[in-house]
């Protein structure tokens, strides 16, 4: 980081020039159009559906760079949190499950961005928010453009476009923990050709403290882009342009699925057990992506090619055996989420006691032999594929088309070769006994190809907008498992007929229509309404359903001067909720396996007030988001390894009732700061919602603050979580979690 800021600041100094000030609104070339769902008028108004732009001012407002704190004044939003950085976000939009953000559509530049968005759409990757310009989210009609997940809805992040003429921008902040994050981007943009650099590092020791260990608990993620543009500029001929962009990120970070017992997070939010001491996870995250674009009288053809590469590897402690084991074969597992639970509710488990079993987590008594096991949790995803779109303009029987069709071709494979092994206790340190054989903990290969196409309509007749759509989704899943055992070699490479364990297949096509209307009742209202099939891939488990919905909304936009107000109630009918074992869902299954949870309900309301006062040289903007969401399910659900015991009415998990985002600022000539606070109500963890199965309300407080020097300096700072609240906001995956504690940070951001 340090050579990152001197560089520029040496650069800066020998060129001496002062450019105007410039946005990427006003400084991007026509490429951005392909990058956003919404195209180049980027208008959400006009959406038959809700739709929000989070964009350049406020991320500067705010100054966040977690995706859980730019997320958060979305309506309809709701979020799980983990790690305390949103490193690996648990994202729901309208009641869809929140795990690793596995229900919603997942896009960079309105590309697929999850690991393996079919075979395995868990976002153990997760782009790094504070390189991006704009962040959109699209719900209801709208969004059978982008699939495969439409019950929710879809978030696309918006890479720094190319600039239309020669500049770049250098952010450094530092804050508590020793956090350093910079951005550092050039380009220019000359005679039809373009460019733009672009680094994002940023690094942290972390906010918690590991008992017994001088280990940090922080991050390390360093993220590198380049991105080369080529258009025509003959005004006699088609217009065409060719995009290349490549991203190469990695991160090592010290987190644990590792939590705490209520009575341990009431004493010190901040602590993290010794057991968790080795956790660590080691990403790398490769992407590519090609597009072009001719525009032909009347219509505009685009086509877009891409490739994604993920290795992850997180090593962590998954669970214990009291009685012990003599081997990693042996190890009878009992999750780290029971063990927790049992000591909250004072309950003896395996013959040990509640006190003993607290013992074992302070540190303070050793474990029998080979009592705790830890993975080494590695997986290699790819996802290719290519989209095609075309998009025409046309009056046919008097009324005005925008009609686009799209299609793509898509595969992706996720490969586990995972260990586990297991350790002993003794003296409050972890002592390896048995490294076990490689691929004991998982073995397999899970792929998936898919078709996609879509045909959307826009339609317009005087007050009224109609647009009808469907999308279609043919998908093909497949995993092989593979067995390691003694006397077969442990080498990777090893996969045939002579250790073939099982093998599966499941297949889905469905077709999802939909339509979205909108009437402008004034200048200043328009109503919306609009209903659509929403879909979710299933797993490649056979007999296991797709998760389906028909999704209704209704609704109005009214806007006049400063003021603005968007109110939506909505309601997703399932005619089947699907559950999908992960590691991070704590729950006794086998990760990857599915489960049928019948029909549900979710109905809810949002709400979006803007207002702006002016007093004198000041102004004073206030934002303030609400949403209620109920989700329940319909029937009674005999006890299930994922779903727990469920009855008619029971909450879906992870699903707060009311939640409130607001925001006022008080704005001067070169200067502002903004108050920023979130509620978020109780939620269940699970359907059952017993004792220690739910979070508590919880409001988080930010404050922020901007200076500018001149035209191209300016100085900022952040305080988060400004009241230190430690509510427990997160009982999985194994344990209870608060939100970081007291932060602040200082900045500098040029502009030149």
């Amino acid at each position: 980081m340090q050579s990152i800021v001197m560089a520029a600041l040496i650069w800066t100094q020998i060129n001496g020039q002062t450019p105007e000030e410039t946005s990427s609104e006003s400084n991007s070339v026509n490429t951005l159009g392909s990058m956003t769902i919404l195209g180049e008028s980027g208008s959400p108004d006009q959406v038959t559906g809700s739709a929000t732009i989070i964009g350049e001012d406020v991320l500067r407002q705010t100054g966040y760079s977690e995706i859980n704190k730019i997320l958060a004044e979305v309506p309809g939003v709701s979020y799980q949190s983990e790690d305390g950085y949103g490193l690996r976000p648990n994202i729901s939009i309208r009641g869809v499950a929140t795990e690793r953000s596995g229900r919603i559509t997942l896009l960079e530049d309105n590309v697929l961005i999850a690991p393996a968005p079919y075979s395995a759409p868990s976002a153990y990757y997760f782009p790094t928010p504070g390189r991006f310009s704009a962040f959109e989210v699209l719900k209801g009609p709208a969004a059978i453009t982008q699939g495969p997940y439409t019950i929710g809805g879809a978030l696309n992040m918006i890479s720094t476009p190319i600039p239309t003429e020669q500049q770049g921008l250098l952010s450094a902040e530092v804050g508590e923990d020793r956090t350093v994050r910079g951005l550092l981007n050039y380009g220019d943009h000359q005679d039809g050709f373009g460019y733009l650099l672009e680094t994002h590092q940023w690094r942290s020791d972390g906010y918690q403290d590991i008992d017994r260990s001088d280990r940090d608990t922080g991050l390390d993620k360093r993220d590198y882009l380049a991105k080369f543009l080529w258009h025509s500029t003959d005004l006699d001929n088609p217009y065409q342009e060719l995009e290349l962009k490549l991203q190469y990120s990695t991160e090592q970070s010290e987190q644990s699925y590792l939590g705490l017992t209520d009575q341990d997070l009431n004493q010190d939010s901040t602590r993290r057990y010794g057991l968790s001491e080795l956790d660590q996870i080691d990403t790398r995250h490769k992407g590519f992506t090609a597009r072009y674009r001719i525009d032909l009288p009347g219509v505009s053809l685009g086509a877009t090619a891409y490739r994604n590469e993920f290795y992850r590897d997180w090593f962590k402690t998954e669970g214990i055996d009291l009685n012990g084991s003599d081997s990693a074969a042996d190890f009878d597992r009992t999750s780290w989420f029971n063990i927790i639970q049992a000591v909250n509710q004072g309950q003896d488990h395996d013959g040990f006691s509640s006190v003993d079993i607290q013992a074992i987590l302070d540190g303070t008594a050793d474990t029998t032999d080979g009592a705790i096991q830890l993975r080494s949790n590695a997986r290699e995803y790819y996802s290719q594929g290519i989209q095609l779109r075309a998009k025409m303009d046309a009056n046919w029987w008097g009324l005005d088309h925008a009609l686009e069709v799209g299609f793509r071709y898509h595969e992706d494979e996720e490969d586990r070769l995972q260990r586990n092994s297991t350790y002993t206790q003794i003296n409050g340190e972890l002592v390896l006994d048995d490294l076990g054989l490689l691929g004991n903990a998982g073995n397999r290969i899970q792929t998936a190809e898919a078709l996609a196409f879509h045909i959307y309509d826009r339609i317009e007749a005087g007050r009224w907008t109609f647009t009808p759509g469907v999308r279609y989704e043919s998908i093909e899943q497949n995993r092989i498992r593979y067995e390691i055992r003694a006397g077969l070699t442990d080498d990777p490479s090893l996969r045939t007929e002579g250790n073939l364990r099982s093998s599966r297949q499941n297949d889905t096509s469905i077709a999802l229509p939909g339509m979205g209307v909108l009437y402008q009742v004034s200048p200043d209202l328009t109503l919306l309404a609009g209903a659509h099939k929403g879909f979710s891939a299933p797993t490649n488990a056979p007999g296991v359903e797709p998760e389906e919905a028909i999704n209704y909304e209704l609704g109005l936009r009214y806007a006049r001067g400063s003021f603005k107000a968007e109110v939506i109630g909505f309601m997703s009918d399932y005619e089947n909720l699907l559950g999908v074992c992960t590691s991070s869902s704590g729950s006794d299954c086998e990760i990857g396996d599915a489960f049928n949870g019948d029909a549900a309900t979710v109905k809810g309301l949002e709400v979006l007030l803007k207002q702006s006062v002016s007093v004198a040289d000041l102004s004073m903007p206030l934002m303030l988001s609400y949403t209620f969401i109920n989700g329940e399910f319909d029937t009674d659900i005999a006890d299930t390894e994922f779903f727990g015991d469920v009855s008619r009415g029971d909450s879906l998990p992870y699903i707060p009732r009311h939640q409130l985002a607001a925001r006022l600022g008080l704005e001067g000539n070169r200067w502002s700061s903004y108050l920023s606070a979130k509620y978020t109500d109780e939620a269940c963890t699970r359907a059952s919602c017993g004792v220690f199965e739910s979070t508590e309300p919880s409001t988080i407080v930010d404050l922020s603050a901007q200076l500018q020097l001149n035209a191209d300096i300016s100085l900022f700072g952040r305080i988060e979580n400004l009241t230190e609240n430690d509510a427990i906001i997160g009982r999985q995956p194994y344990g209870a979690r608060a939100a970081r504690n007291r932060t602040g940070l200082v900045g500098i951001r040029y502009q030149f």
